[in-house]
């Protein structure tokens, strides 16, 4: 929605049980954007399935100011697709997207809308530090980024997150890829574009506790790898390689104990240990295979991306059939 002639910026937040944050976000929020005259502003607050006060506060705050737009989703479809349903809400000729829980701080958005102006279609916070966080989930991190750079044609910037701003050619391209199983930062450096990194400091959680746990964090990684490398089922090939070198070294081995030595013991141990390492391969390998083979096969149900259970802010009911579908 354009009140003027200037470009318009719509901030997509995604949120999930956020209730201790909202307000103080929201006011941050409002209290930055006033001050960047150059552009004006739309915030869409996607609630993913919220089951705390959530939905109440962003009710209140769109009752309250017609530049706030609400999209709720009828469940918990998990962050990325939460991110998803906000852009395809968007109105702006540029996006930014920030989470709700203020590690990544408002004020760094006039420098990401400067660094656009300037001719860069996509503007990322590059951390510099990482406050309130633990040595493990540091070091995960690390090790995490440089994982899928090393198995992924695609390099994805080290220490960086959702945190960015992308131009509206860049949003149209990521919501033309229909994939299901959504890594928007792997996506966002696969469509290429002038991009740039803005460094600043990432605050500890301002309230709240976080919402990634580290089964989700190693599904998370799961699909990264999965959705950007072939390299899980090329280890699969090589390591049925090296299981087959190592039978056959095992024959040889046996042959000559059984024909050159006097110490041939017939025994059920080395079949036992062949049995189970032989097994043991073929099942990762299938389970490798496995996780493919799920996905092609969610790919093809062509189910909506997620469901809206209502929208709040906006002139006309939003058309996405090709990703939603919206609860009466």
């Amino acid at each position: 929605m354009r009140t003027d002639d200037r470009m318009l910026v719509s901030i997509v937040v995604p949120c999930y049980n956020e209730e201790a944050v909202l307000a103080e976000l929201h006011g941050r929020l409002i209290s930055m954007l006033e001050g960047v005259e150059t552009v004006s502003f739309e915030i869409i607050y996607t609630d993913d399935g919220s089951r705390d006060r959530t939905p109440e506060i962003l009710r209140g705050l769109q009752a309250a100011d017609n530049r706030v737009r609400v999209v709720s989703l009828s469940r918990n479809f998990g962050h990325q697709v939460a991110v998803t349903a906000g852009l395809e809400h968007t109105s702006g000729d540029a996006v930014v997207i920030i989470d709700a829980d203020l590690q990544d701080p408002p004020e760094v958005i006039p420098e990401m809308i400067a660094r656009w102006q300037d001719g860069y279609q996509v503007v990322y916070g590059l951390r510099a530090k990482r406050e309130g966080e633990t040595t493990f989930k540091l070091w995960t991190a690390k090790a995490f980024y440089r994982l899928i750079n090393r198995v992924s044609e695609v390099e994805i910037p080290i220490d960086v997150g959702d945190f960015r701003l992308i131009d509206r050619r860049v949003v149209d391209v990521l919501l033309a890829m229909p994939e299901r199983d959504r890594f928007l930062r792997g996506m966002i450096s696969w469509v290429g574009f002038k991009q740039v990194a803005v460094i600043y400091d990432r605050a500890a959680r301002h309230a709240g506790e976080t919402k990634y746990s580290l089964i989700k964090m190693l599904r998370f990684a799961v699909d990264s790898v999965i959705s950007f490398s072939f390299a899980p089922l090329r280890l699969a090939i090589w390591v049925g390689f090296a299981a087959i070198a190592a039978a056959v070294v095992g024959i040889v081995y046996a042959l000559v104990i059984r024909f050159y030595t006097t110490t041939w013991v017939r025994g059920w141990a080395s079949i036992f240990t062949a049995v189970l390492f032989l097994g043991g391969i073929q099942l990762i390998t299938l389970g490798i295979v496995g996780e493919y083979v799920g996905r092609i096969y969610a790919e093809v149900k062509l189910r909506p991306l997620y469901v809206v259970g209502e929208r709040l802010g906006f002139d006309e009911p939003k058309q996405t059939p090709d990703a939603s579908t919206e609860v009466e």
